[in-house]
């Protein structure tokens, strides 16, 4: 097994605990690597930090699994640290639809798992864990007798590892389409063709929360995507609920979900373009009840943070507006390099420019089974917030 040797100063971000190694963070590499192999990372004095695996070729080039000099990585690592990871799962709650590795926070770094009942779906984003695809695979079988596990790996990220693209199904052959129960409302979800890993199961829990507010409403959903909080809106007791995203795909799967749950006559979908409307639709003067934004990440790059703060101050800026005096502003960002902070100051100067008051309803982060681990910011990335705006 080879040995990473650090330099002498490195970041405390190490030290303390989080997994990531920069290539110049390195000294030097004591023994030969390819791609995927477990090393032994030490301090420059020798001093044990961890194992992991080795990427000579990402920016990123160890991501260490274990602080346990005594713990090897083989099958029966990946077995534990996946049983644990449901076992957590369970005993908070989330046993028929969850992330059930979060990457980091499950200290699995760049590994995905969603469990949608029966089926699972999972990215293995470096070529670390693509080395261990097939024991995770055996893991998940062994752990859950699965009806099929699919991988998304149709991500860019993979390329800067080395790996290629691809999708499919890691099992039998079965519909890639398929039914789950969300807070006793159905949902179609396309596992080959949906965004990410086919739904977004971090709002589960936030889109419980405008349950009160949706009551009697008029309701605004912007970037509806499936339709998941319009449909919950009209669930709640909503008197009218419109959906607006920019794909007529995504505007036909929210449609055939809205019929699913019999709301189909207070939800309507149209697919345009929601900078575009809003802008338009203030101007013209409408008004809702509750308006909803809930926007793809604007940036994955630290290059473009600023014009990310730029796409969601003048976003919810434009939301405000539509919104009658008293009601309520529904909004997030999954943008994982724009922090809490930075995104509440964000929401704040939207709100000075359009002249409104906002007094805060809740202030909350992705669900649960997303958890946080403290010290490793990249596990803190969907930010979700109720305003009243005055």
């Amino acid at each position: 097994m080879a040995n990473v040797i650090l330099q002498k100063k490195i970041s405390q971000r190490v030290a303390n605990g989080h997994p990531w190694i920069f290539s110049n963070e390195i000294d030097r590499i004591e023994g030969d690597t390819k791609p995927g192999d477990i090393i032994e990372a030490y301090t420059f004095d020798k001093k044990f930090i961890g194992r992991g695996y080795i990427n000579p070729k990402s920016q990123i080039t160890v991501r260490l699994l274990t602080r346990d000099k005594n713990e090897p990585i083989n099958e029966q690592f990946i077995f534990n640290r996946i049983q644990s990871a449901w076992d957590y799962r369970k005993k908070i709650g989330y046993t028929e639809n969850c992330r059930l590795i979060f990457g980091e926070a499950d200290f699995m770094p760049a590994l995905i798992i969603d469990k949608f009942n029966d089926y699972f779906v999972l990215q293995t984003l470096s070529y670390g864990m693509e080395v261990w695809k097939s024991t995770i695979v055996k893991a998940l079988q062994s752990i859950f007798n699965p009806k099929g596990i699919y991988e998304r790996n149709d991500v860019p990220v993979r390329e800067l590892e080395g790996l290629e693209q691809k999708k499919g199904w890691l099992t039998e052959p079965l519909d890639t389409n398929i039914l789950i129960t969300e807070n006793g409302l159905r949902f179609y979800v396309d596992i080959e063709n949906g965004q990410k890993t086919g739904y977004f199961l971090d709002q589960q829990d936030n889109r419980r929360a405008i349950k009160h507010i949706s009551k009697g409403a008029d309701v605004l959903g912007v970037f509806t995507y499936t339709g998941t909080f319009e449909i919950h809106a009209a669930h709640f007791g909503a008197k009218s609920v419109l959906g607006l995203d920019i794909s007529e795909n995504a505007v036909l799967q929210a449609t055939k979900n809205a019929e699913l749950n019999g709301v189909s006559s207070i939800c309507r979908f149209e697919a345009v373009n929601a900078f575009d409307v809003l802008k338009q639709w203030g101007k013209d003067g409408r008004q809702y009840d509750v308006v909803m934004l809930d926007p793809p990440a604007f940036t994955k790059s630290r290059e473009n943070i600023d014009k990310a703060v730029t796409g969601y101050k003048e976003i919810n800026l434009r939301g405000m507006k539509l919104v009658k005096p008293g009601g309520f502003l529904v909004t997030s960002s999954c943008t994982n390099l724009v922090s809490p902070e930075l995104f509440l100051d964000t929401i704040k100067m939207a709100a000075i420019d359009a002249r409104r008051k906002l007094r805060q309803v809740t202030f909350k982060a992705q669900a649960s089974d997303h958890p946080i681990i403290w010290g490793i910011e990249n596990t803190n990335y969907l930010k979700f917030l109720i305003v009243q705006v005055l």
